[in-house]
């Protein structure tokens, strides 16, 4: 799952609506912004094996720590703990480690059963990823629905406001189509290097959200 976790980014403004985007992107993402630091590290590991499901190349070998479900709910927690001793913001806390949670959730819709309960526990996964028109559906549609939730909820302050809003909207289209159909990845250090990139799209979020005010 790509644009989903995206679409969960862009929904949850509309029920958070003092927290940034760009805050909200880092919830939605923050288990896959914290994966590929593990994977640098040699403490978590995944290998490519192109096959192995009609959508992604990649084998989640072991990932406990990021993306189990007990951790993933104690990273939930954190981040709404960490967020609402900054901000004493108890609704945009709720969303935001709700936000957290449904990574794994849309995970679980999209992967085959490699997702770990707990770090040594039973992998669970609904496998949509074995599907490729199933997973086109249901990305795209999570992902329409999420930029019209945002966009029903802000309106522009200027032009920025408008243009950096919708060509986020075609570059994460772009990243989507040219991880469908590109080539796999070249290896496992790319792979991890280029997840750090994702940090760029979470500034991309508080830059739009600087230029757009609540409707």
């Amino acid at each position: 799952m790509f644009l989903g976790h995206f679409a969960i980014g862009f929904a949850a403004k509309r029920y958070a609506p003092r927290a940034s985007l760009g805050t909200l992107f880092l919830a939605a993402q923050f288990i896959d912004l914290l994966w590929p630091l593990l994977v640098l590290a040699g403490i978590e590991r995944v290998r490519i094996a192109p096959g192995i499901t009609v959508v992604t190349p990649l084998d989640f070998e072991h990932y406990p720590w990021s993306h189990s479900l007990l951790m993933v709910l104690v990273w939930g927690v954190l981040f709404a703990a960490v967020y609402f001793l900054i901000r004493r913001d108890r609704r945009a806390s709720l969303v935001l480690g709700l936000a957290v949670v449904s990574h794994w959730v849309l995970d679980w819709l999209t992967h085959r059963p490699d997702l770990p309960l707990a770090p040594g526990a039973e992998r669970v996964g609904l496998g949509l990823w074995n599907s490729f028109a199933g997973t086109v559906i249901v990305e795209l549609g999570l992902f329409a629905l999420g930029v019209y939730l945002y966009a029903r909820a802000t309106r522009a302050r200027d032009r920025i406001g408008s243009w950096a809003l919708w060509s986020l909207v075609a570059f994460l289209a772009a990243i989507y189509a040219g991880n469908l159909f590109g080539a796999p990845p070249p290896d496992v250090m790319a792979i991890a290097w280029v997840g750090q990139a994702q940090w760029l799209l979470v500034a991309w979020g508080y830059w739009i959200d600087r230029h757009r005010v609540a409707a």
